[in-house]
């Protein structure tokens, strides 16, 4: 299987029922993405396909042949500072444990650039799928509504 990750093309040889989390994880050695409940049902898991967020425990490995997967990992700019969603979950203390904040930054970042930042029921609306055990809703809410203008400037 080829594939990009972060930009990088990479060849893999792997077993064709292999999620792309598990490649991901242990075949690459990107831990952003986390195995939260391998069902789909909580985003912490949560990557870019080709620039759609996606569900990585669903999604086949094999199914990313030929394609671009971006990881947290993947997200820093060439100047080595923090993408702006980066930043602003940290400025608006966006996180506590930090368990499914690689995933809810993923998917904020795929809410902006999808364009679902028009009201904040919308925002709660986009990013429902990826579930704060913390309950850091208001804090992650803060910061998308803070790192959208920025990341559509940019």
């Amino acid at each position: 299987m080829r594939f990009t990750v972060n930009g990088e093309a990479r060849r893999l040889t792997l077993d064709p029922r292999a999620s792309l989390l598990d490649t991901l994880r242990e075949g690459l050695a990107l831990t952003g993405a986390k195995k939260g409940c391998d069902h789909g049902q909580c985003g912490a898991c949560t990557v870019h396909l080709d620039d759609r967020r996606i569900a990585s425990c669903l999604t086949l490995a094999v199914q990313a042949n030929g394609r671009a997967v971006t990881t947290i990992e993947g997200i820093v700019p060439e100047d080595g500072s923090l993408h702006p969603m980066q930043q602003a979950f940290i400025d608006h203390d966006a996180l506590q444990c930090g368990y499914c904040t690689p995933g809810q930054i993923m998917a904020a970042i795929a809410c902006v650039r999808e364009g679902h930042i028009g009201s904040a029921d919308e925002i709660r609306e986009y990013m429902s799928g990826n579930l704060c055990r913390c309950g850091a809703y208001a804090g992650i809410l803060a910061a998308i509504q803070d790192a959208a203008p920025k990341m559509q400037a940019g």
